[in-house]
């Protein structure tokens, strides 16, 4: 655009005050307010400036910038955390909020959210009450621990713990589990905050009894174990196991830490998920505090979870961080209604999203891809089949391990698969798929039958050549 041609564009955007005043007596506007309105108004035409400026063609007309502020409104309007539809067959997808809470949790939740609560009260005695004290007894039930401690996720949990039982002196770790942890928070930087020594001992693949206990110093405060969960090393391994370790440190009056992680309390070997530990199993071991996430593997909301020897539990408890780490009525509301399912295993496994998507079989995948199927119906812009896929975990636990699954798979022909699941992205319910060899997989693992009316709609419309899918 010639630079008069942009003078003369430039001219012709509507003023502030008669633009405003014509937006006021839109339906489009009402009960928005005022001041909302000038500022969706003043926006739209600085972006009309900036893009006259930059030589773009740009309707200056009074309707399209009312059409582009009322479209802005509604998108500030809309909750940047929403629903979505989950097509990637991640079944702990972290970057979807991982696990999804059973109905009695989420029920739990909302009652405790609506009015008043019992969190730091005791209705025996009418005093204030120990808001852990929901949590705590359940897990003493369950695990047969002596103590236990909620905060808000497991790395909190490493970091309480290390730094009320071992501030200021070493803990001695494998160098093969120095792990990192989501969102690049790494094993030795959590014990550098926590005002620990990383003491490191065996090499990245293969540690030994006798490095540990070799290691062990008048300075040495306690052992520490980590579970890799969301790596492995294969080949030329060796590591030492729970009850050595435990041995070792108990025969040297040091108490053992694990760091277990991902916390599964029933086993996943049903669903051909092998060597993944259970906390059980971690404490059966002799590890004297084991700390563990409450989602993940557990199934409930975020929360780290600490278990073990009361002395070091009260540690804890009377410690300056737990302030800072500590859980809201709600979570302990939704752990403490995920726990009490864990008192029947059949009830668990009936009623936590995790195990039910887990425990699909074939047969139940394969007829939710037919209805779905059957609800896309003949397109031009696509071909979708049934076909075998692989479904994942996730949350950084057992990397290495799928089970089988089904997907429907997308054949596209008027766009690009990388466009596709870039318009499923922009719905109103937004969709996330997964791209194989070119073509676009939507896991019938992860995506429940009351989602397959929407699916259905948002596969039809993102497909389409022109950009039908907002």
């Amino acid at each position: 655009m010639a630079m008069d041609g942009r003078s003369e564009s430039l001219r012709r955007l509507p003023k502030m005050d008669g633009l405003l005043s014509r937006a006021m007596e839109d339906s489009r506007f009402s009960h928005k307010g005022r001041g909302l309105v000038a500022d969706s108004l003043r926006a739209c035409l600085e972006a009309a400036r900036r893009d006259i400026l930059a030589g773009k063609a740009v309707d200056v007309g009074e309707e399209a910038l009312l059409q582009q502020a009322a479209a802005l409104l509604q998108s500030q309007e809309t909750p940047s955390q929403r629903p979505i539809i989950n097509g990637t067959g991640v079944i702990l997808h972290t970057n979807l909020g991982r696990a999804l809470l059973a109905q009695p949790a989420i029920q739990a939740v909302q009652t405790v959210a609506a009015g008043y609560s019992t969190l730091e009260f005791d209705c025996s005695t009418g005093k204030r009450g120990d808001r852990y004290i929901h949590v705590e007894n359940l897990l003493k039930e369950l695990l047969g621990v002596e103590a236990a401690l909620v905060v808000n996720n497991n790395a909190a949990a490493v970091l309480l713990a290390l730094s009320a039982v071992a501030r200021g002196q070493e803990v001695i770790v494998s160098r093969g589990e120095l792990v990192e942890i989501g969102g690049a928070f790494r094993v030795p930087e959590v014990m550098e905050q926590s005002g620990c020594i990383l003491k490191e001992v065996g090499t990245t693949n293969k540690t030994h009894p006798g490095d540990y206990s070799g290691a062990i110093g008048e300075n040495t405060a306690a052992l520490m174990k980590v579970h890799t969960s969301n790596y492995r090393i294969v080949g030329f391994t060796e590591e030492v196991s729970v009850a050595e370790m435990a041995a070792i440190a108990h025969d040297r009056g040091l108490p053992l830490l694990y760091d277990l992680g991902s916390g599964a309390m029933l086993p996943l070997s049903p669903y051909g998920v092998q060597d993944e530990p259970t906390v059980q199993e971690g404490l059966s071991g002799g590890a004297d505090v084991l700390c563990f996430s409450g989602d993940k593997l557990l199934g409930g909301p975020q929360a780290g979870i600490l278990v073990g020897k009361a002395a070091y539990i009260e540690k804890m408890k009377h410690h300056p961080l737990l302030r800072a780490l500590r859980v809201d009525k709600m979570t302990l509301a939704a752990l403490e209604a995920t726990l009490r399912l864990y008192r029947y295993p059949e009830e668990a496994l009936g009623k936590i999203p995790f195990y039910q998507m887990l425990s699909q079989p074939l047969e139940s995948l394969e007829a939710r891809g037919k209805t779905l199927l059957a609800r896309l119906g003949e397109a031009a812009d696509f071909t979708a089949d049934l076909v075998e896929s692989r479904a994942q975990i996730g949350a950084g636990s057992v990397p290495n391990e799928t089970i089988p699954s089904r997907a429907v798979r997308l054949q596209l022909r008027s766009v690009t698969p990388e466009a596709f699941c870039h318009r499923l992205l922009q719905r109103p319910e937004p969709v996330a798929a997964r791209i194989h060899k070119d073509t676009v997989l939507l896991d019938m693992r992860t995506v429940p039958d009351g989602a397959l009316d929407a699916l259905a709609e948002a596969v039809k419309a993102c497909s389409r050549k022109e950009d039908a899918c907002e």
